[in-house]
Protein backbone atom coordinates (compact mmCIF):
# COMPACT_ATOMS: atom_id res chain seq x y z
CA UNK A 1 0.00 0.00 0.00
CA UNK A 2 1.51 3.35 -0.98
CA UNK A 3 1.98 6.04 1.62
CA UNK A 4 0.42 8.52 -0.79
CA UNK A 5 -2.94 6.89 -0.16
CA UNK A 6 -2.57 5.94 3.51
CA UNK A 7 -2.83 9.44 4.93
CA UNK A 8 -6.54 9.82 4.12
CA UNK A 9 -7.29 6.75 6.16
CA UNK A 10 -5.07 7.73 9.06
CA UNK A 11 -5.75 11.49 9.10
CA UNK A 12 -8.28 11.34 11.98
CA UNK A 13 -5.68 9.51 14.12
CA UNK A 14 -2.67 11.49 12.90
CA UNK A 15 -4.14 14.95 13.02
CA UNK A 16 -1.79 17.93 12.74
CA UNK A 17 -0.21 19.14 15.95
CA UNK A 18 -2.30 22.33 15.83
CA UNK A 19 -5.21 21.52 13.50
CA UNK A 20 -7.13 24.77 13.93
CA UNK A 21 -4.01 26.81 13.25
CA UNK A 22 -3.38 24.83 10.05
CA UNK A 23 -6.98 25.31 8.95
CA UNK A 24 -7.04 29.00 9.87
CA UNK A 25 -3.80 29.86 8.06
CA UNK A 26 -4.69 27.87 4.95
CA UNK A 27 -8.18 29.42 4.84
CA UNK A 28 -6.52 32.84 5.06
CA UNK A 29 -4.30 31.91 2.11
CA UNK A 30 -7.35 30.85 0.11
CA UNK A 31 -9.11 34.12 0.94
CA UNK A 32 -6.08 36.28 0.09
CA UNK A 33 -5.80 34.55 -3.29
CA UNK A 34 -9.33 35.70 -4.11
CA UNK A 35 -8.37 39.27 -3.21
CA UNK A 36 -5.31 39.45 -5.47
CA UNK A 37 -6.42 37.15 -8.30
CA UNK A 38 -6.67 38.85 -11.69
CA UNK A 39 -8.66 36.71 -14.10
CA UNK A 40 -7.82 38.98 -17.04
CA UNK A 41 -4.08 38.62 -16.43
CA UNK A 42 -4.18 34.86 -15.92
CA UNK A 43 -6.69 34.07 -18.67
CA UNK A 44 -5.49 36.49 -21.36
CA UNK A 45 -1.89 37.45 -20.62
CA UNK A 46 -0.73 34.01 -19.48
CA UNK A 47 -3.26 31.59 -20.93
CA UNK A 48 -3.78 33.41 -24.22
CA UNK A 49 -0.05 33.97 -24.78
CA UNK A 50 0.80 30.33 -24.08
CA UNK A 51 -1.90 29.05 -26.43
CA UNK A 52 -1.04 31.53 -29.21
CA UNK A 53 2.64 30.60 -28.98
CA UNK A 54 2.11 26.84 -29.02
CA UNK A 55 -0.50 26.90 -31.79
CA UNK A 56 1.23 29.57 -33.88
CA UNK A 57 -1.88 31.70 -34.35
CA UNK A 58 -4.52 33.63 -32.42
CA UNK A 59 -6.16 30.80 -30.52
CA UNK A 60 -9.25 32.77 -29.53
CA UNK A 61 -10.22 34.04 -32.98
CA UNK A 62 -8.96 31.38 -35.41
CA UNK A 63 -11.58 28.73 -36.25
CA UNK A 64 -10.71 25.13 -35.43
CA UNK A 65 -10.18 23.37 -38.76
CA UNK A 66 -10.95 19.69 -38.40
CA UNK A 67 -10.72 16.97 -35.79
CA UNK A 68 -6.92 16.91 -35.69
CA UNK A 69 -6.73 20.63 -35.05
CA UNK A 70 -9.47 20.30 -32.45
CA UNK A 71 -7.63 17.59 -30.56
CA UNK A 72 -4.44 19.68 -30.54
CA UNK A 73 -6.40 22.77 -29.49
CA UNK A 74 -8.03 20.84 -26.63
CA UNK A 75 -4.70 19.82 -25.12
CA UNK A 76 -3.01 23.19 -25.69
CA UNK A 77 -5.92 25.17 -24.26
CA UNK A 78 -5.92 22.86 -21.24
CA UNK A 79 -2.20 23.46 -20.81
CA UNK A 80 -2.73 27.21 -21.14
CA UNK A 81 -5.48 27.06 -18.52
CA UNK A 82 -3.30 25.46 -15.85
CA UNK A 83 -3.19 28.60 -13.72
CA UNK A 84 -6.73 29.89 -14.29
CA UNK A 85 -9.12 30.41 -11.39
CA UNK A 86 -11.18 27.43 -12.53
CA UNK A 87 -8.18 25.13 -12.28
CA UNK A 88 -6.20 26.45 -9.33
CA UNK A 89 -7.76 23.93 -6.96
CA UNK A 90 -6.01 21.16 -8.91
CA UNK A 91 -2.87 22.17 -7.00
CA UNK A 92 -4.62 21.26 -3.76
CA UNK A 93 -5.55 17.85 -5.14
CA UNK A 94 -1.90 17.14 -5.89
CA UNK A 95 -0.71 17.43 -2.28
CA UNK A 96 -1.78 13.89 -1.28
CA UNK A 97 0.29 12.48 -4.17
CA UNK A 98 3.64 13.58 -2.70
CA UNK A 99 5.98 10.69 -1.92
CA UNK A 100 7.75 10.42 1.41
CA UNK A 101 9.87 7.28 1.54
CA UNK A 102 12.13 4.94 -0.40
CA UNK A 103 14.75 5.45 -3.07
CA UNK A 104 14.39 7.98 -5.85
CA UNK A 105 12.89 5.32 -8.11
CA UNK A 106 10.45 4.28 -5.39
CA UNK A 107 9.35 7.87 -4.80
CA UNK A 108 8.81 8.45 -8.52
CA UNK A 109 6.75 5.29 -8.66
CA UNK A 110 4.66 6.48 -5.71
CA UNK A 111 3.99 9.78 -7.46
CA UNK A 112 3.15 8.09 -10.77
CA UNK A 113 0.82 5.69 -8.95
CA UNK A 114 -0.95 8.61 -7.29
CA UNK A 115 -1.23 10.48 -10.58
CA UNK A 116 -2.67 7.35 -12.16
CA UNK A 117 -5.36 7.21 -9.48
CA UNK A 118 -6.19 10.88 -10.04
CA UNK A 119 -6.53 10.20 -13.77
CA UNK A 120 -8.72 7.17 -13.05
CA UNK A 121 -11.23 9.56 -11.50
CA UNK A 122 -10.68 12.53 -13.79
CA UNK A 123 -10.75 11.03 -17.27
CA UNK A 124 -14.10 9.16 -17.14
CA UNK A 125 -15.83 12.30 -15.86
CA UNK A 126 -14.21 14.43 -18.59
CA UNK A 127 -15.07 11.92 -21.32
CA UNK A 128 -18.68 11.59 -20.13
CA UNK A 129 -19.17 15.36 -20.18
CA UNK A 130 -17.64 15.55 -23.65
CA UNK A 131 -20.20 13.01 -24.84
CA UNK A 132 -23.04 15.00 -23.25
CA UNK A 133 -21.84 18.21 -24.94
CA UNK A 134 -21.67 16.52 -28.35
CA UNK A 135 -25.16 15.08 -27.92
CA UNK A 136 -26.94 18.12 -26.45
CA UNK A 137 -25.20 20.77 -28.54
CA UNK A 138 -25.24 24.51 -28.09
CA UNK A 139 -28.41 24.69 -26.03
CA UNK A 140 -26.44 24.08 -22.83
CA UNK A 141 -26.19 26.87 -20.22
CA UNK A 142 -22.45 27.33 -20.85
CA UNK A 143 -23.29 28.89 -24.22
CA UNK A 144 -25.60 31.49 -22.67
CA UNK A 145 -23.13 34.24 -21.84
CA UNK A 146 -25.28 37.37 -21.73
CA UNK A 147 -27.65 38.70 -19.08
CA UNK A 148 -29.48 41.90 -18.25
CA UNK A 149 -27.92 44.41 -15.88
CA UNK A 150 -27.96 43.20 -12.29
CA UNK A 151 -28.46 39.58 -13.35
CA UNK A 152 -26.18 36.60 -13.83
CA UNK A 153 -25.74 34.88 -17.17
CA UNK A 154 -26.64 31.17 -17.11
CA UNK A 155 -22.99 30.39 -17.81
CA UNK A 156 -21.94 32.12 -14.58
CA UNK A 157 -24.74 30.52 -12.59
CA UNK A 158 -23.52 27.10 -13.71
CA UNK A 159 -19.93 28.00 -12.82
CA UNK A 160 -20.97 29.23 -9.38
CA UNK A 161 -22.93 26.06 -8.62
CA UNK A 162 -20.22 23.70 -9.87
CA UNK A 163 -17.19 25.38 -8.32
CA UNK A 164 -19.04 26.21 -5.13
CA UNK A 165 -20.00 22.55 -4.69
CA UNK A 166 -16.49 21.32 -5.51
CA UNK A 167 -15.06 23.89 -3.11
CA UNK A 168 -17.27 22.72 -0.27
CA UNK A 169 -16.28 19.10 -0.88
CA UNK A 170 -12.57 19.98 -0.88
CA UNK A 171 -13.01 22.11 2.24
CA UNK A 172 -14.70 19.25 4.07
CA UNK A 173 -12.00 16.79 2.99
CA UNK A 174 -9.42 19.25 4.27
CA UNK A 175 -11.15 19.50 7.63
CA UNK A 176 -11.31 15.69 7.75
CA UNK A 177 -7.58 15.46 6.99
CA UNK A 178 -7.04 17.83 9.94
CA UNK A 179 -9.11 15.54 12.16
CA UNK A 180 -11.68 18.25 12.89
CA UNK A 181 -14.68 16.51 11.28
CA UNK A 182 -15.37 12.81 10.63
CA UNK A 183 -13.68 11.41 7.54
CA UNK A 184 -16.46 10.26 5.17
CA UNK A 185 -13.96 8.19 3.19
CA UNK A 186 -12.35 6.37 6.11
CA UNK A 187 -14.31 3.13 5.76
CA UNK A 188 -13.95 3.09 1.97
CA UNK A 189 -10.22 3.84 2.22
CA UNK A 190 -9.72 0.85 4.48
CA UNK A 191 -11.01 -1.41 1.70
CA UNK A 192 -9.78 0.65 -1.27
CA UNK A 193 -6.79 2.79 -0.24
CA UNK A 194 -6.70 4.57 -3.60
CA UNK A 195 -10.36 5.63 -3.53
CA UNK A 196 -9.76 9.12 -2.04
CA UNK A 197 -7.33 10.00 -4.85
CA UNK A 198 -9.82 8.73 -7.43
CA UNK A 199 -12.44 11.02 -5.87
CA UNK A 200 -10.10 14.00 -6.06
CA UNK A 201 -9.46 13.17 -9.70
CA UNK A 202 -13.19 13.10 -10.35
CA UNK A 203 -13.47 16.57 -8.80
CA UNK A 204 -10.82 17.84 -11.22
CA UNK A 205 -12.85 16.35 -14.08
CA UNK A 206 -15.95 18.18 -12.83
CA UNK A 207 -14.10 21.49 -13.34
CA UNK A 208 -15.02 21.23 -17.05
CA UNK A 209 -18.71 21.42 -16.21
CA UNK A 210 -18.34 24.90 -14.79
CA UNK A 211 -15.31 26.25 -16.67
CA UNK A 212 -15.82 29.71 -18.23
CA UNK A 213 -12.21 30.01 -19.53
CA UNK A 214 -12.50 31.73 -22.98
CA UNK A 215 -10.30 29.22 -24.82
CA UNK A 216 -12.25 26.36 -23.28
CA UNK A 217 -15.46 27.85 -24.68
CA UNK A 218 -13.93 27.81 -28.17
CA UNK A 219 -13.24 24.08 -27.85
CA UNK A 220 -16.60 23.56 -26.14
CA UNK A 221 -18.50 25.11 -29.04
CA UNK A 222 -16.54 23.13 -31.62
CA UNK A 223 -17.31 19.84 -29.85
CA UNK A 224 -20.97 20.79 -29.44
CA UNK A 225 -21.39 21.76 -33.08
CA UNK A 226 -19.65 18.63 -34.33
CA UNK A 227 -22.19 16.25 -32.80
CA UNK A 228 -19.41 13.63 -32.74
CA UNK A 229 -19.40 11.89 -29.36
CA UNK A 230 -15.95 10.33 -29.87
CA UNK A 231 -14.46 13.70 -30.72
CA UNK A 232 -16.26 15.31 -27.78
CA UNK A 233 -14.96 12.67 -25.37
CA UNK A 234 -11.39 12.85 -26.71
CA UNK A 235 -11.30 16.65 -26.68
CA UNK A 236 -12.53 16.90 -23.10
CA UNK A 237 -10.15 14.19 -21.90
CA UNK A 238 -7.22 16.03 -23.49
CA UNK A 239 -8.41 19.30 -22.01
CA UNK A 240 -8.28 17.78 -18.52
CA UNK A 241 -4.90 16.19 -19.16
CA UNK A 242 -3.57 19.53 -20.34
CA UNK A 243 -4.84 21.12 -17.12
CA UNK A 244 -2.74 18.87 -14.90
CA UNK A 245 0.33 17.99 -16.95
CA UNK A 246 2.40 20.98 -15.80
CA UNK A 247 1.40 20.38 -12.18
CA UNK A 248 2.33 16.71 -12.52
CA UNK A 249 5.69 17.56 -14.08
CA UNK A 250 6.36 20.04 -11.29
CA UNK A 251 5.52 17.41 -8.67
CA UNK A 252 7.85 14.91 -10.31
CA UNK A 253 10.59 17.55 -10.47
CA UNK A 254 10.22 18.23 -6.75
CA UNK A 255 10.34 14.47 -6.12
CA UNK A 256 13.59 14.15 -8.06
CA UNK A 257 15.28 17.30 -6.77
CA UNK A 258 14.10 17.51 -3.18
CA UNK A 259 12.20 14.29 -2.63
CA UNK A 260 14.71 12.75 -0.24
CA UNK A 261 14.82 15.83 1.97
CA UNK A 262 11.04 16.26 1.81
CA UNK A 263 10.56 12.56 2.53
CA UNK A 264 12.75 12.73 5.64
CA UNK A 265 10.87 15.80 6.82
CA UNK A 266 7.50 14.10 6.38
CA UNK A 267 8.67 10.79 7.83
CA UNK A 268 10.09 12.49 10.94
CA UNK A 269 6.54 13.27 12.05
CA UNK A 270 3.63 11.53 10.24
CA UNK A 271 1.35 14.37 11.36
CA UNK A 272 3.09 16.65 8.89
CA UNK A 273 1.52 14.81 5.95
CA UNK A 274 -1.93 15.31 7.44
CA UNK A 275 -1.10 19.01 7.92
CA UNK A 276 0.11 19.37 4.31
CA UNK A 277 -2.95 17.63 2.90
CA UNK A 278 -5.35 19.57 5.11
CA UNK A 279 -3.73 22.92 4.28
CA UNK A 280 -3.81 22.31 0.52
CA UNK A 281 -7.43 21.15 0.44
CA UNK A 282 -8.72 23.86 2.79
CA UNK A 283 -6.95 26.63 0.86
CA UNK A 284 -8.30 25.29 -2.45
CA UNK A 285 -11.83 24.86 -1.08
CA UNK A 286 -11.98 28.33 0.46
CA UNK A 287 -10.64 29.88 -2.75
CA UNK A 288 -13.27 28.17 -4.91
CA UNK A 289 -16.19 29.08 -2.67
CA UNK A 290 -15.19 32.72 -2.11
CA UNK A 291 -14.01 33.41 -5.65
CA UNK A 292 -16.86 31.78 -7.51
CA UNK A 293 -19.75 32.29 -5.10
CA UNK A 294 -18.95 35.59 -3.42
CA UNK A 295 -16.53 37.66 -5.47
CA UNK A 296 -18.52 37.15 -8.65
CA UNK A 297 -21.60 38.55 -6.94
CA UNK A 298 -19.65 41.69 -6.06
CA UNK A 299 -18.29 42.01 -9.61
CA UNK A 300 -21.87 41.90 -10.89
CA UNK A 301 -22.92 44.45 -8.22
CA UNK A 302 -25.29 41.98 -6.58
CA UNK A 303 -23.61 42.43 -3.18
CA UNK A 304 -22.21 45.75 -1.97
CA UNK A 305 -18.54 44.94 -1.36
CA UNK A 306 -15.76 42.39 -1.46
CA UNK A 307 -12.07 43.24 -0.92
CA UNK A 308 -10.24 43.25 -4.26
CA UNK A 309 -6.69 44.39 -4.98
CA UNK A 310 -6.34 47.60 -7.05
CA UNK A 311 -4.71 45.84 -10.01
CA UNK A 312 -7.57 43.36 -10.44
Amino acid sequence: MSTSTQHFRSAPRLRPRRPWLVVGLSALVGFLLTVVWSAEFVDSTIGGTVADTLLGHDAASTPIAGVGAGVLFAFVSGLAGTFTACNIAAFGAMAPVAADHGSTVDRVRQVLRGLGLLCAGMLPVSAAYGVVVALVGTSMPQFQTTAAAGQLAPRLVQAMVVFGAVGLVMLYLGLAAAGIVPDPLARLARRRPGAPLVLLGALIGVFLIGRPFPLFRVMFRDAAESGDVLYGAAAFVLQSLGNVVLIAVGLLAVTLLAGERLGRWLAADPRRRAALTAAALVAAGVFLVLYWDVRILERRELIPWYPIAPWV
